[in-house]
């Protein structure tokens, strides 16, 4: 594989995510990678050891496994997964805005309320 490959985006990922993504064991990456069924290089990041995986061999390592029917229904879980996990970020998100122009409009209507009574005296 050229080195191309390792340097576009989304071409790569690590195994845990190519593990999670693709259904896949632990057991079964680290196998095809002794195998020689997918090439790896060692990343280290925050302190922490990972092995990065191209993309396309990953895929194919699942279509061996797993059979186009695996794969099709552990892509819609996973984009499902994704969404889902979107929609409650951005639910927190909302209650956190939500709550900050709550306590502005209190603000806004305390100061409001002073100015007419600094008025009326």
């Amino acid at each position: 594989m050229s080195e191309s490959q390792w340097q576009k985006q989304g071409a790569t990922l690590s195994h845990k995510n190519a593990c999670k993504e693709f259904c896949l064991t632990e057991a079964e990456v680290i196998e095809a990678m002794k195998a020689g069924k997918l090439q790896y290089r060692q990343n280290v990041a925050h302190g922490n050891p990972y092995f990065r995986l191209l993309r396309i061999e990953v895929e194919s390592l699942a279509l061996e496994l797993r059979g186009a029917k695996g794969i099709e229904e552990q892509e819609i879980k996973f984009k499902l997964q994704k969404i889902n996990s979107e929609i409650n970020s951005l639910k927190r998100k909302l209650a956190s805005l939500e709550k900050q122009k709550g306590a502005l409009i209190e603000i806004q209507n305390r100061k409001k309320a002073n100015n007419n009574a600094a008025m009326s005296n």
